[in-house]
């Protein structure tokens, strides 16, 4: 039965007027939201574009049709998200995707999480200040006096080696451990011989062993000042702030995660397996709304992206200038400024199958949460799959959308076939081929990194 979604002022109305047509209306509207186990709702985001599906599902009145009655609270950083939704001050957030991933392998702290809903495809960058830059850009091909990208590690190399030769370190910022952002941090560093350092838990968890690089953690909205201030020499996050590092004119974004990995799944939107588990319908719903978010975001062809920007750069949301946003919103992106470029897919949130919590995905952030060491011993293949199911849960999305297309609020069509598998991928800047159904062979293919049965060992690799 239709949730009807009525606002508590509603019903009050619909109450005092005591007919019997009425009353049977309150009643039937009754019936379908006890289905809900939990009406009253908050959710968490950090101020990112790609937390757009739950702005969108809030201001479109798309959580309130469903019979849901949400509350969104901008968080100080994404340690302080994963603790409030294991906490339960937060009833579920946007996070970053390998996040529930990490914390179901016990790194930095035990907890289940599962997700049924991806926030989208790509959304990041990465960054270096404008001094490095200046020291890359001659190892950097040029075409027409505009440097091709995408633009490889490789060019960054002899300048990490220069900071190596005087004495120097390298910094360089992400926003999580166990996120995407220092997990494509590295691959990219990595892929250009640079080192980034490995994890030893529960010993050493800076991430920094053996590093040429080393990356630490800044919260995304401080990147760009932490920047200017000279403290790191690079980062990568999430959009807007490497579009605002640009605006200030205080760096350079050399290579987007759609140039990384084609498709990059970012962002999850995560709850706690025991929630989960004590409020199914409620789940359900959450994420039906946040389908037709993402739908809308995606519609012919973007044309509701100029109207998201306008919610987006409001203050309780992403609260970045318009100008800023849009930079790479509405299918550019700008490097050196003045050099914007079209790209169309930098953030989806929809097609090609984008909002859809694949194991594929899952599998590979697991594949580079042991390449590090995150993951400290070595694990056979099929624990990477069981692993996967566990926190990625795509019969709920499904459920979501047969619901959806039953109402006429979806296309059947529109949505990816009851698989989770991808088939073999080389859609990466290194042309490394990734299977998910042999994640080791995938592991050995590179030469930084642990594979096999390697083990980081007093800050050194053994095997």
């Amino acid at each position: 039965m239709k949730k009807t979604g009525l606002t508590l002022k509603k019903w009050v109305t619909a109450l005092s007027a005591v007919t019997a047509l009425t009353t049977l209306a309150f009643a039937s509207d009754a019936i379908a939201v006890a289905n809900i186990e939990k009406e009253n709702l908050k959710f968490g985001f950090i101020k990112l574009t790609d937390m757009a599906p739950l702005a969108v599902a809030f201001e479109k009145g798309f959580f309130e049709d469903e019979g849901l009655f949400v509350q969104l609270e901008a968080q100080a950083n994404w340690k302080v998200v994963m603790d409030r939704v294991v906490s339960g001050e937060l009833d579920g957030s946007h996070m970053l995707a390998p996040a529930p991933l990490g914390m179901s392998v016990g790194f930095g702290a035990q907890a289940d999480i599962v997700t049924a809903f991806s926030m989208g495809f790509n959304g990041s960058a990465i960054t270096v200040s404008n001094d490095v830059w200046q020291q890359m850009k001659p190892n950097v091909p040029m075409e027409g006096g505009k440097p091709v990208h995408p633009i490889k590690a490789d060019a960054l190399k002899p300048v990490v080696d220069k900071f190596k030769s005087a004495g120097k370190p390298f910094n360089m910022a992400m926003t999580f451990p166990i996120g995407s952002h220092n997990l494509k941090l590295r691959y990219w560093l990595a892929a250009g011989g640079i080192k980034p350092g490995f994890y030893a838990p529960p010993q050493d968890t800076s991430g920094q062993l053996d590093a040429d690089a080393l990356l630490s953690v800044t919260p995304p909205p401080q990147m760009p000042a932490t920047l200017e201030s000279g403290t790191i020499n690079g980062y990568c996050v999430g959009e807007p702030w490497n579009q605002q590092a640009v605006f200030k004119g205080i760096g350079v974004p050399v290579v987007t995660d759609d140039e990384l990995w084609k498709d990059t799944p970012e962002k999850v939107f995560g709850v706690t397996k025991a929630w989960a588990d004590k409020n199914p319908n409620t789940h359900l719903a959450v994420v039906k709304a946040l389908i037709r978010a993402a739908i809308w975001l995606d519609a012919d062809n973007n044309k509701n992206r100029k109207e998201a920007i306008e919610m987006l750069a409001q203050k309780q949301y992403v609260g970045a200038d318009y100008e800023v946003l849009a930079n790479s919103m509405t299918g550019t992106f700008e490097y050196e400024k003045g050099d914007k470029r079209p790209l169309p897919d930098f953030n989806t949130f929809f097609r090609n199958g984008a909002s859809y919590p694949s194991y594929s995905s899952a599998v590979w952030y697991l594949t580079q949460l042991r390449r590090w060491g995150m993951i400290s011993e070595f694990k056979p293949d099929n624990w990477y799959m069981e692993t996967a199911k566990k926190v990625y849960r795509p019969d709920i999305y499904l459920a979501a959308a047969k619901e959806l297309v039953a109402e006429g609020k979806a296309q059947a069509a529109d949505f990816p076939a009851d698989t989770s598998i991808k088939p073999s991928q080389n859609f990466f800047i290194d042309k490394m081929a990734f299977d998910a159904n042999k994640p080791n062979a995938y592991l050995e293919q590179f030469p930084i990194g642990l594979k096999g049965k390697q083990k980081v060992v007093g800050g050194k690799v053994v095997d």
